[in-house]
């Protein structure tokens, strides 16, 4: 069903902009209520909706106009001092927001969106009318756990003996685990409605030939905007098109050269001029693939500005004083990674509102101010992104954490005997972990911290806690830059060659029968006193044991284990461009590559191969 046949380009543009303009709305409305008197943001915020609805109006969505309408009249009276902004006028104005995204889900799928709930537009009107307003408010919806056709977290083993320790060492996760004066304001409003649209979707109904508003069985839905575009600097692209040139001149060369040599010329001058080029020609290669990589990079704060508004209103459910501080907004990042974070950090952001900061009453009887700070911030560091969470809250105690695992069935007490402070604090990344008794509408379920360390470890990413009880809990997670070029490992196995993430890799081992030992039938070996299963290769993806003892063994780290992985030699390391299989994928592979000699090379996805020993 397409109630915009005929118009979906016009459609993508007001959702691709005005759904930006409505998050830096929500972004000022958060700084609003710390500023309730600020006439540019009231202006601002102001022109946000009368722009919405201007493209709402083009695409003769009635109920998104009259909702911003009625939002937009509010604003009109706040910034001529009418109406007194207030914590339920705010209440209202945050509704009325969530409902204009909801009416934008509607559009996405190409379907005119049905009318705000009674109550909302009746409290609008109440309070434009001077009447007292009722605003629910309601706790935000559970985040739910992706599918578990995607993720499938193991159960960690119940009975204690040398296998349940192998497991647990080869990734089984039992440790494991963001003033305008009156004049400018008559300017702005004496811009018409018609005007301010153009500036912000670039055209109108009129200017798309054919358009009408009516249902045409079939046709295909509009698919969203963000998915398959990408905003980049101007400059950028001109360094990536100057580039090009200057590769073109270079292949314009190295091509005289080949005839050259083809016609019998081999002489000094002509080698020397030929290795120039190579050399140049690499030089400008490396220079366009970081160019290219810098176009995919976004700052993160497109992301960030999210939270607070998540922050405050589970805030106010649960009668705490909470404040979101941002801090390294301008970090960038790959688009694609920025996409795949948003579910780990609303769980994050979520815990540390929920669990981490304490009540009014309780902070007030620690000592502690009553308003509480969550800070979410994000930093370069070497070839990777930081980005922790931190609160000022109640903090975290191993031995409680440990002893809820025990009590809900997730370890042992001989296994939970065996763990420092700092494993006992990665419990709580264990599936069905959660120190709540009592399951609420925010938390309580125990899904939500596995599925921050899956989606982390996805990325190729990692996740620490830092906790000191009664001062407050730092999580960090440290991302690669990018996932579409991988610093790799390449291990021979035979004739093929295997690639292993760089970023896993702590140390390149030699492998002598005399150094293995059997244990529990398996077989481990010693490195600077420390017991490590050996896992061959081979094994991991289902290859028939060869006579052929290994002869290196790779010390990896996966998660808060370690493991040597052993394989017949190794072939040095190298930043490969990553190709997905998106037809067939065999399961372990996580892309494939080519080497410098031209063979393909596949990359493992150490995480999935692992998964299928811990569950033999």
């Amino acid at each position: 069903m397409n109630d915009f046949a005929g118009m979906e380009e016009l459609l993508s543009d007001f959702l691709l902009e005005a759904g930006e303009m409505l998050s830096d709305v929500d972004s000022k409305l958060m700084e609003l209520e710390k500023r309730p008197n600020d006439s540019n943001l009231l202006n601002e915020v102001f022109r946000g909706f009368h722009t919405i609805k201007g493209g709402a109006g083009f695409l003769n969505a009635t109920e998104l106009v009259t909702l911003c309408h009625l939002t937009e009249n509010l604003f009109d009276k706040l910034r001529n001092r009418e109406l007194t902004l207030s914590a339920e006028l705010m209440d209202v104005i945050f509704a009325a927001t969530a409902e204009v995204k909801k009416m934008f889900g509607a559009l996405q799928q190409s379907q005119q969106p049905q009318g705000a709930p009674g109550h909302i537009l009746e409290n609008l009107k109440a309070a434009l009318e001077g009447r007292s307003v009722m605003a629910e408010v309601n706790a935000p919806p559970v985040a739910t756990a992706p599918s578990s056709d995607m993720f499938a977290p193991a159960q960690p083993a119940s009975n204690v003996d040398w296998n349940a320790l192998y497991t647990a060492l080869t990734g089984t996760d039992i440790v494991a685990t963001v003033g305008v004066t009156r004049d400018e304001v008559k300017i702005a409003e004496a811009i018409s409605e018609e005007e301010s649209t153009r500036k912000a979707f670039g055209r109108r109904t009129n200017d798309v030939p054919g358009a009408t508003v009516g249902r045409r069985d079939g046709d295909v839905m509009v698919k969203e905007a963000k998915e398959t575009t990408i905003r980049v600097d101007t400059e950028r692209l001109d360094q990536v098109l100057n580039l090009s040139g200057e590769i073109g001149l270079t292949k314009n060369r190295l091509n005289h050269l080949r005839s050259d040599i083809l016609q019998g010329r081999h002489d000094v001058d002509t080698l020397r001029e030929l290795d120039q080029s190579v050399t140049q020609l690499d030089m400008l290669v490396v220079n366009l693939q970081n160019a290219v990589m810098k176009t995919r990079m976004q700052p993160i704060g497109r992301l960030f500005k999210k939270y607070p508004r998540l922050a405050r209103d589970l805030a106010r459910s649960l009668g705490k004083d909470v404040e979101l501080v941002l801090t390294g907004e301008d970090t960038e990042m790959d688009k694609t990674m920025i996409e795949d974070l948003n579910d780990p950090l609303v769980h994050l952001v979520r815990n540390a509102v929920d669990h981490g900061v304490e009540t009014i009453e309780g902070r007030i009887a620690a000592g502690k101010p009553e308003l509480s700070q969550v800070e979410l911030s994000a930093r370069h560091e070497g070839d990777h992104i930081l980005i922790t969470i931190a609160d000022d809250g109640r903090g975290m105690r191993p031995e409680v954490i440990r002893n809820k695992a025990i009590e809900k069935g997730l370890l042992t007490n001989e296994v939970a005997n065996t763990l420092d402070e700092n494993q006992c604090l990665e419990l709580i990344f264990l599936p069905g972990f959660s120190t709540k008794d009592e399951i609420s509408s925010v938390s309580g379920r125990g899904v939500g911290m596995d599925v921050v360390k899956t989606n982390i470890q996805k990325l190729n990413g990692s996740i620490n806690i830092d906790s000191i009880p009664g001062k407050g809990s730092v999580f960090t997670i440290s991302l690669p830059l990018t996932l579409a070029i991988l610093p790799v490992l390449i291990l021979r196995l035979g004739d093929q060659s295997f690639a292993v993430p760089l970023s896993m890799v702590r140390e390149i081992l030699s492998v002598t029968p005399g150094q293995l030992q059997k244990i529990s039938g398996r077989a481990t070996m010693v490195v600077r006193g420390e017991v490590l299963p050996v896992l061959p290769l081979a094994q991991l993806i289902g290859w028939d044991a060869s006579d052929r003892e290994p002869e290196v063994g790779v010390l990896m780290q996966f998660g808060s284990s370690s493991f040597i992985l052993s394989a017949d030699g190794f072939a040095g390391h190298d930043d490969v461009v990553i190709k997905s299989l998106d037809t067939f994928r065999p399961k372990g592979v996580a892309g494939v590559t080519m080497s410098s000699e031209g063979d393909i090379v596949l990359i493992l996805d150490i995480k999935e191969l692992l998964s299928d020993v811990r569950g033999n």
